[in-house]
C-alpha cells in the first residue's frame, strides 16, 4: 500500500525550524504583545476617562499623576508599540494579498523596521522634549 504524504527532503546545511528565532516567527510574536499591550492601555485609557464625568476633581488628580518621567517612558513606549504594530500589519496584508508578498516578506520586515526606526527618532524627541520642558 502506498502512501501518499512523502516526508520532506532534508535540506543541506544548518536545519532551522519555522519557529526557532527566524526573524519573521519573531514579527508574529512582536505584533501580538503590541496589539495587546495597546488593547490594555485602551481599556485603562476608556476607564480614566469615564471619571471626568463621574468625579472631575478624582479624573483631574489622576491626570495630575500621569506627569511624571516614569509615565512620559510609558508613553514613549506606547508609540513605539503602535507605530509597529500599524507597520507591521501593513506587512502582514501585503504578505496576504499581494502575489508577491511571501517571496519579499523578509524585505518588508526589515524596511517597517527601519521606517520604524526612523519615525521613532522624531517622536522620542518630541516626548522627551515635553517630559522634561517646563510646562
Amino acid at each position: 500500500m502506498s502512501s501518499t504524504t512523502e516526508a520532506a527532503p532534508a535540506s543541506p546545511g544548518r536545519t532551522r525550524s519555522l519557529y526557532r528565532g527566524d526573524p519573521g516567527m519573531w514579527s508574529w510574536v512582536l505584533h501580538r504583545i503590541t496589539g495587546v499591550a495597546t488593547f490594555f492601555f485602551l481599556f485603562v485609557h476608556v476607564l480614566d476617562t469615564a471619571l471626568v464625568r463621574v468625579n472631575p476633581e478624582t479624573y483631574d488628580s489622576v491626570i495630575e499623576t500621569y506627569k511624571n518621567p516614569v509615565v512620559g517612558l510609558m508613553e514613549l513606549a506606547l508609540v513605539a508599540m503602535v507605530l509597529y504594530h500599524a507597520l507591521n500589519g501593513l506587512r502582514v496584508m501585503l504578505v496576504d494579498f499581494w502575489s508577491k508578498g511571501p517571496k519579499y516578506q523578509r524585505v518588508m520586515l526589515w524596511t517597517i523596521l527601519a521606517i520604524w526606526f526612523v519615525v521613532m527618532i522624531p517622536g522620542a524627541i518630541r516626548i522627551f522634549y515635553n517630559m522634561f520642558a517646563e510646562h
